[in-house]
């Protein structure tokens, strides 16, 4: 519990401090016509976030002994994804830019995690290429999900969460479910400035490597025997839906799909509430009802691990689509 405690106490504090330098330094996220918020917002508050969840890391080793060389490689990444998040938020770095260093880090992170499996090199190479485009779009969703207040550090919470839970039930080794704490405790910091009305956004410097780290758990749970990736898929059920079914009916209907837009339903439903935690109050409900029992489903009962991953998504899915009727 120290470990997790110290993290929470350090990204809060953290997260306190870099506010009080974004606002002396006018890092602020000015209101556009894209935007879901009316008041300019510092941001950039995901290198605290990130920041306290490495110094948690470290604060662990004594009860726990050293990293294993998996999850220091995850540490790396998200410290170096992060250096890039802060550089994008401060200068504005271009897409092609972005997206390559994305692709390497995640290229470089995929062939680390599956060196473990004997397989032969064409699988290893097509393992590979498939887990790297699987993180590569976990981080870019994560991006594009980061809209509203709360609504990305609480995913984080509540995925991380559960999942600690179930590798725990399954009988998971004690680093994999503190790291997945970890990584809980370093948003629930977070969230104590970032609830709404926010007062600090994480920015490319938190979204980014959270959603790396998200789908890299999942990658590295499913390598090591840890946790099953379907109850990863069903945590992380409303995030994948929202992104993908967005990117997908834009890219469909002929829209310039790689601007900035309010398309997404999370962002329908805050401007049909007019409310940012009308939204992430229905974000919990629907993983305390109904995610995170299908998940436990999932677990409990293997052979029908496929049929729950369906069950969670199909009724996001028609949500979607009848949410296009909303402004």
């Amino acid at each position: 519990m120290i470990p997790l405690a110290v993290t929470l106490l350090l990204s809060a504090l953290l997260c306190g401090l870099y506010l009080a330098l974004a606002r002396r330094w006018r890092i602020l996220d000015l209101p556009g016509e894209r935007s879901s918020h009316r008041q300019p917002t510092p941001h950039g508050g995901g290198a605290a976030l990130i920041t306290a969840l490495l110094l948690g890391m470290l604060c662990a080793v004594p009860w726990y002994g050293p990293w294993p060389q998996a999850y220091l490689v995850l540490a790396a990444a998200a410290f170096i994804l992060m250096l890039i998040g802060v550089l994008d938020d401060l200068t504005g770095l271009s897409v092609k830019s972005r997206l390559a260093l994305y692709a390497l880090c995640c290229l470089l992170v995929a062939a680390a995690l599956l060196q473990p499996l004997e397989v032969t090199v064409l699988q290893r190479g097509t393992l590979v290429i498939a887990a790297a485009l699987c993180l590569l779009w976990a981080l870019n969703l994560y991006n594009f999900m980061d809209g509203i207040d709360g609504f990305a550090a609480l995913q984080c919470c509540l995925a991380c969460s559960g999942a600690a839970i179930l590798a725990w039930q399954g009988g998971a080794g004690a680093v994999y479910v503190l790291f997945c704490l970890l990584l809980a405790a370093s948003h629930l910091g977070f969230l104590f400035w970032n609830w709404p009305p926010a007062r600090l956004f994480m920015g490319d410097a938190g979204s980014v490597p959270t959603g790396f780290l998200l789908a890299a758990l999942a990658l590295l749970g499913a390598v090591q025997g840890q946790l099953s990736a379907a109850c990863w898929l069903i945590l992380l059920a409303v995030f994948i839906t929202d992104a993908s079914w967005t990117l997908v009916w834009r890219m469909v209907t002929g829209q310039p799909f790689t601007r900035p837009h309010r398309l997404h339903a999370y962002q329908r439903l805050s401007r049909h509430f007019r409310s940012h935690l009308a939204v992430d109050l229905m974000l919990l409900v629907t993983h305390a009802l109904w995610l995170v029992p299908l998940a436990l489903a999932a677990q409990l009962w293997p052979e029908f691990r496929t049929f729950m991953v369906i069950l969670a998504y199909l009724p996001l899915l028609l949500a979607m689509a009848k949410m296009r009727k909303l402004a």
